[in-house]
This record gives structure tokens, C-alpha cells and sequence, in this order.
């Protein structure tokens, strides 16, 4: 969450900088409730300080000759009236700070200067482009039409099993889309020095808090049934990045330039909202996975982390020659608790036109300071808060939507870009079935 600090400093600049957003952040209710706040918790501390007086009375009386047990039960209603007003005081102080926190927690991060204001993704700037999009001398087919010919996609399938929105990958596919996952996991802890990571595809609540998908997302969510609060992960983000939750990290552990993982995971969501949209094939899956990138950095490398983190994913695309272009997003199309994100959106012929593959955030301080993530700064000896980014490195659903669209051949059947040969056993294409 924000700094609350900042927010009192300078309440107008949160306004203007969240309006980028469309957000509108109210003043008044801040200020009001923090003067609440300020009221219940300067009474608490009279009230303490009368207590500590009262007490110390007993011991004066008993100097000045009473005893012991008179002198007690001369102060004795004065110190249960006041522990009466103090009890009310600091059940106010609780009230208001848990109404405080509430209105802190739903409000997001702060872009930062050079994001521009916009409502949606028509907003967003294209800062670069690669590639050139494929020209066909035959008609191009979408990875729908591409998977039912080549026999491995199968959302009637999918649908019996579970339900719309999921899908069954067989033969050649299956092994293409764990050809893409291997790929991916070796060139960012190969090349890029990542550490990978396997972990729980079940968090908690304060998981989901830490990285801001609480309490404002949690229709967004799949909620276990039972007392255990548990949740699937909607990305590998949570999990990885609350590896750092209530931990301090020593400067020599965070390396020259951070700590840096790697993850593969499922990622489960509910889609709420966006019932109606890419209901064909596979954009837009309940289930799907990625291979994620987190990095945990000092502040002073949190811009250089992103132009690093967002590269390594356009690495990917770059390897299996796959025309892309990225976009620096708009304030109104940013994630909750980003403060800049650049998407890679990936060309598929089969729509003619870019799609979303990649989103590569730097949180600032925001995940962090609702995690309690910090290093020791060694210049200060003090605990600060780390700055947390994140990306898809890539979403491997969409990328292998993107390989058979884009190399797609006359016949239906999809040539095997180089960089995968390796993966696939030396195979050069998927021939249709």
C-alpha cells in the first residue's frame, strides 16, 4: 500500500498522480479518519499517563505513613475509571485504524511520472516494435481450426472434464507446450541468473494480501471450500513474491543486482467480468500456465530491474522469432498494484492483430510495504523496503497460440521454430494429421 506519511505530506500529488488512473482518492475521508486516529490515540496516552500517576500515588501515600491496603483502596475507583476510559479509548483507536487500513488497502499504487493518463489499453504508447508479420500465400487459420486439424486441442473435451473455458492438449501440442516451458525455464536460469523455484499452488489470505489481490480482486479468485482460507493461485507472482513477507534480507544475499527467480506454475482464474470476451480457443483460459519472473531489488535499481526483466521476456519471443510489439500501459490499464508496466503483445495471424502475451510491472515499495519485505541497508544499519517487480516470461498457452499461428504451413501442419528443435527431439515440423 501507499506510504501514509507521503499521504499526509503531500495529499494533493497522491490526487493528481492516481488520476491517471481515473481513481479518484478522497481527501476529506483520509484526513477525517486520521484525525480520528490521532484523537483516539493522544486520549490513550493521557489516559496512560493518568494511570501511571495514579499508581504512583499509592506509593506516596504508603511513604506518608497508610497502608499498604488503604492506599490501594483510596486510588481504586480512579484507576478502574480510568482503565474503563482507557479500554473504550483504545477500542476507538482500533475501530478507526481498521477503518483506516481499509481505505488504504483499496487504494492502488501511484504510476509514476512518465506513465500517461488514459482509461483503457486504446491509451496505451507502442515504445517499440520487432519483427516483421508474416505474409501468407495461403489462408491463414486460427490455432482453433490449426488444433482440430492437427488433432491436439480439444475444448469439448475440456468442457466435459470441467467445464467452458478449458481445454485438453494432446500428442505433438502437449509435448510443444512442454517444449516452450522447458525453453523458457533454461534461458532465464541458464543465461539470465535466475534461480528457479517450484512452489505451492495453494496460498493463504495474507499471501493474497501481500500482493494486493486482497481484498479488492477477490471475485477475481478461486476460494477453496472449508475453514483454511486457501486460495488458488491466480499466478505464480504470489507465492514467489511472498517469500519475502516478514523477512529482512541481508545486503550480501540480494547479490549486485537483487534476487532474481525464475517459476513455472499453473495460474487459476475466474475471468470475472470479462464474460463474452475470447470465448474461442485458448486466450482466455480459467486455467493456463506461465513461467514468471520475480525480482526482489534495492530501490535504487528498481527502474534499471524493469528495462532488464522486461527484456528477458522479449528475449523469448526474439529466440523463437516471433513479431512482437511492446506497449507502455496507461494509467486506467495498469494491474492494481503496479506502478509501471510495459505488455509484450505478441502478432497472431489467425485474428490479424497483437494480443497481450507478456505484462512486466515494478511494484516500488507498494507489495513490499504490505509484506514487510526489506533489506538491511548497510550505509544505515536500518531495515528498508524492498521494491518488488514482476513479469511473465511467458504465458505458455499464448506463446504456443502464437507458434502455430505464425508458423502455420499450407498443408495445416506448424514448422517448429529453431530455438525449440532441440526440445522437440530434432523434429522440424507437426505434420497434419
Amino acid at each position: 500500500m501507499l506510504d501514509i506519511k507521503e499521504v499526509r505530506k503531500q495529499p494533493e500529488a497522491v490526487v493528481e498522480a492516481l488520476g491517471k488512473r481515473g481513481f479518484v482518492f478522497d481527501v476529506a475521508v483520509f484526513e477525517a479518519l486520521d484525525a480520528r486516529r490521532k484523537s483516539a490515540d493522544v486520549t490513550s496516552q493521557q489516559l496512560q499517563a493518568e494511570r501511571k500517576s495514579a499508581s504512583k500515588k499509592i506509593g506516596q501515600l504508603v511513604g506518608g505513613g497508610m497502608s499498604v491496603d488503604e492506599a490501594k483502596a483510596s486510588v481504586d475507583e480512579t484507576l478502574k475509571e480510568i482503565a474503563a476510559r482507557l479500554d473504550q479509548a483504545e477500542e476507538e483507536a482500533r475501530l478507526v485504524q481498521a477503518e483506516l487500513d481499509t481505505l488504504m488497502e483499496g487504494v492502488p499504487n501511484m504510476p509514476v511520472a512518465e506513465v500517461p493518463a488514459g482509461a483503457s489499453e486504446d491509451d496505451n504508447v507502442a515504445v517499440a516494435h520487432w519483427g516483421e508479420v508474416p505474409s501468407f500465400d495461403f489462408e491463414v487459420s486460427d490455432h482453433v481450426d490449426l488444433g482440430e486439424r492437427l488433432g491436439g486441442l480439444d475444448s469439448e473435451l475440456g468442457g466435459k472434464i470441467t467445464g467452458s473455458r478449458f481445454t485438453v492438449i494432446s500428442g505433438p501440442l502437449a509435448h510443444l507446450h512442454r517444449a516452450l516451458i522447458q525453453f523458457m525455464l533454461d534461458l532465464h536460469t541458464r543465461e539470465h541468473g535466475c534461480t528457479e523455484l517450484n512452489v505451492p499452488y495453494i496460498v493463504n489470505s495474507d499471501s493474497l494480501r501481500g500482493t494486493g489481490n486482497l481484498p479488492k480482486f477477490a471475485e477475481d479468485l478461486f476460494r477453496l471450500e472449508g475453514d483454511h482460507g486457501y486460495y488458488l493461485i491466480p499466478t505464480a507472482e504470489v507465492p514467489v513474491t511472498n517469500i519475502a513477507r516478514d523477512r529482512i534480507f541481508d545486503d550480501a544475499e540480494l547479490g549486485e543486482e537483487g534476487v532474481r527467480f525464475a517459476c513455472h506454475s499453473p495460474c487459476f482464474r475466474s475471468e470475472a467480468g470479462s464474460y463474452g470476451r475470447d470465448t474461442r480457443g485458448m486466450i482466455r483460459q480459467h486455467q493456463f500456465e506461465k513461467v514468471e519472473l520475480v525480482y526482489l531489488v534495492r530501490p535504487d535499481q528498481s527502474n534499471a530491474a524493469l528495462e532488464q526483466l522486461t527484456s528477458q521476456a522479449e528475449e523469448v519471443l526474439r529466440r523463437l522469432e516471433l513479431p512482437y510489439r511492446k506497449m507502455l500501459l496507461c494509467g486506467g490499464d495498469m494491474g492494481f498494484s503496479a506502478r509501471k508496466t510495459y505488455d509484450l503483445e505478441v502478432w497472431l495471424p489467425g485474428q490479424g492483430k497483437y494480443r497481450e502475451i507478456s505484462s512486466c510491472s515494478s511494484f516500488g515499495d507498494y507489495q513490499a510495504r504490505r509484506m514487510q519485505a526489506r533489506w538491511r541497508n548497510p550505509a544505515t544499519g536500518k531495515p528498508e523496503l524492498l521494491h518488488t517487480l514482476n513479469g511473465s516470461a511467458l504465458a505458455v498457452g499464448r506463446t504456443m497460440v502464437a507458434v502455430m499461428e505464425n508458423y502455420q504451413q499450407a498443408d495445416g501442419s506448424i514448422a517448429i521454430p529453431w530455438a525449440l528443435q532441440a526440445y522437440m527431439g530434432g523434429q522440424t515440423e507437426i505434420p497434419c494429421a
